[in-house]
């Protein structure tokens, strides 16, 4: 039987003030999707869940088991969110994961099963994919990818918060709670903000 490459992907960062949206897609190869789902590996990742209902520790224990698995990220940053949108911008990501993945597996678009979080979606040469209303919750290994992308996107706006302090990223990471809406108000915009997603707090 035909060996496939089994991918799943997911997103982080959709809605925040500030930070990059990142992506990323896991690889496991398999002969069909069910059989995937339904091998060793998901045994093995049977108490994964999506990645916001882990902790910022258990979400770092995970990480450190799943990183070895073949993955792609990709992070597209503030100023390109606000040159091109948000929807564009994931769209961007998606296809730099597959560019990456597909490095590491040179084989035709058909031989990729694809399964996507929400309303991820990926280019149309990409004929056997489909997009999972919460799949983060229902297959794992999207839930992998969503706690990579998680990590990876924390990971990141931690160091930020060291470089501008004032906003609270390390806490928030980006996302407009009321702490940071205030920051903004007080100390303006800093370089990682997305200018199209703060006009509105900037107007009150």
């Amino acid at each position: 039987m035909t060996q496939r490459v089994i991918i799943g992907i997911d997103e982080v960062g959709r809605g925040p003030l500030a930070g990059p949206i990142t992506v990323a897609a896991v690889a496991a190869t398999g002969n069909s999707k069910h059989e995937i789902l339904n091998s060793k590996l998901k045994q093995e990742l049977k108490n994964i869940k999506d990645s916001k209902k882990l902790s910022a520790r258990q979400r770092e224990e995970w990480f450190l088991k799943l990183k070895e698995m073949p993955h792609a990220i990709a992070s597209v940053s503030p100023a390109v969110i606000d040159a091109i949108g948000i929807a564009p911008a994931i769209r961007r990501a998606v296809r730099s994961c597959l560019k990456k993945l597909s490095s590491r597996f040179p084989l035709d678009p058909s031989r990729f099963t694809l399964l996507l979080d929400g309303s991820l979606y990926a280019p149309e040469n990409y004929k056997n994919q489909q997009t999972i209303t919460k799949g983060d919750e229902k297959v794992p290994i999207i839930a992998v990818a969503s706690v990579i992308a998680k990590v990876t996107r924390d990971r990141h706006m931690v160091r930020m918060h060291k470089k501008y302090p004032q906003y609270g990223f390390g806490v928030h990471k980006g996302y407009g709670t009321a702490r940071h809406q205030q920051a903004i108000r007080t100390h303006g915009l800093c370089d990682i903000h997305r200018k199209t997603f703060c006009r509105k707090i900037l107007k009150t």
